[in-house]
């Protein structure tokens, strides 16, 4: 995993504005209707090499495909893996739930709107296993050659991103596993074949693992700290277990409190699930600094440091806000972090999360989203300057 050892890498959290097209297939496909299979993988493919480029373009050194190919960060592995079916209604947010006023506001911002929800995702009503072990590779094998096309001007590295067992094991309701612990190691293994697959074709591996403190507030939101903080042992466990064979500095993970405008004063504070979150084998961690609720606890890499080796991907852009950040703005969020972290080559500056983690529930209209990636590399440039010798 590449350090900031000249200059301040900038990166991002995964998803990027998916064509108006591509949402209304996604969408399309999500509510039932028919779907001509040939004609949307064309069009992500498309889509993916446009992400490509423009991140290129607005100065970002690690990049990914923007998962254009996929509905949602989650949502896509229900057409590569056995065992779902049908939907069900997860628990609100525990935070929206306490402002009726807002939760109605919501609503009717989100009425009508073309996308894909998350907020219905399927169940889990058989046995959890990789379809054609061959489609954990398949969106790899595209990146890979998107890439090797495009050798004047390329990425400094690659990342592509992949869902914890956790996450999909809090939305997608068991019921076929008698226990909790058998389904996360059913989805581990599974995902395994996927996480492979990435490192395998030359690429970092993002675990994205938004359970990890969101489910504080939704799953565990009427249980005690103690009981969420057993849940994520155990997932931390089988997200160990599924990187037995791939080196830990060829992995980072992204943590946050989800990708939604709210309250989020039911927020877990980090430094309650840092102890536990820093177990997980990997080479750094992508957390979201930004967002008026959780810029202060970067000063938590302080209290508990980072492994030697590891990195932080350091959130100085929120992505739910039209805010373009002011370049210095930006560069003094990185400094704040470089010092809490106690080496700015372990400092890569990066987005709190996601633009578009369900195709179309982007809240940043896409001409500022780059805007805001340009704004992010001029940023990086001036706190580089202040920060490396």
């Amino acid at each position: 995993m590449q350090h900031s050892n000249k200059r301040i890498l900038t990166t991002h959290t995964g998803s990027l504005p998916r064509p108006l097209e591509l949402v209304q297939m996604y969408a399309d496909r999500a509510n039932g209707a028919e779907v001509d299979p040939a004609a949307l993988e064309s069009l992500g493919h498309q889509a993916m090499q446009t992400a490509v480029d423009l991140q290129l373009a607005n100065g970002i050194d690690v990049g990914n495909n923007g998962e254009q190919q996929r509905e949602g960060f989650f949502l896509y592995v229900q057409r590569r893996m056995s065992g779902f079916g049908g939907t069900w209604k997860r628990f609100s947010r525990g935070d929206v739930e306490r402002y009726p006023e807002f939760k109605k506001m919501l609503e009717q911002q989100s009425g009508g709107k073309v996308a894909v929800s998350n907020f219905l995702p399927p169940r889990v009503t058989g046995e959890v296993r990789y379809i054609d072990p061959d489609l954990a590779a398949s969106e790899a094998r595209d990146f890979r050659s998107t890439l090797n096309a495009r050798k004047e001007k390329t990425f400094t590295e690659a990342f592509l991103t992949a869902p914890s067992p956790g996450i999909i094991a809090s939305a997608c309701k068991n019921e076929h596993y008698d226990t909790e612990e058998a389904y996360l190691a059913a989805l581990a293994e599974a995902l395994r074949l996927e996480y492979e697959a990435i490192v395998e074709n030359g690429f970092i591996l993002q675990i994205d693992c938004p359970d990890l403190a969101l489910e504080r507030h939704v799953s565990y939101h009427d249980e005690s700290d103690a009981k969420f903080l057993g849940f994520i042992e155990r997932v931390v466990s089988a997200i160990n277990v599924a990187l037995r064979n791939i080196p830990q500095d060829r992995v980072r993970m992204h943590v946050c409190w989800g990708n939604y405008e709210g309250p989020h004063d039911c927020d877990v504070p980090l430094r309650k699930i840092w102890p536990v979150i820093r177990q997980t084998k990997v080479g750094g961690f992508v957390l979201p600094f930004a967002n008026a609720r959780h810029a202060h606890e970067m000063k938590v890499l302080r209290e508990q440091p980072l492994q030697d080796n590891q990195v932080i991907v350091a959130g100085v852009i929120d992505v739910l806000t039209n805010f373009v950040e002011h370049p210095e703005v930006i560069a003094e969020r990185l400094e704040r972090v470089a010092a809490d972290v106690g080496d700015p080559t372990r400092v890569l500056a990066g987005t709190d999360c996601g633009f578009d983690t369900s195709a179309g529930m982007g809240r940043v209209a896409t001409d500022v989203v780059w805007a805001k990636l340009r704004a992010l590399a001029e940023g990086a440039r001036i706190a580089s300057d202040r920060l490396i010798k």
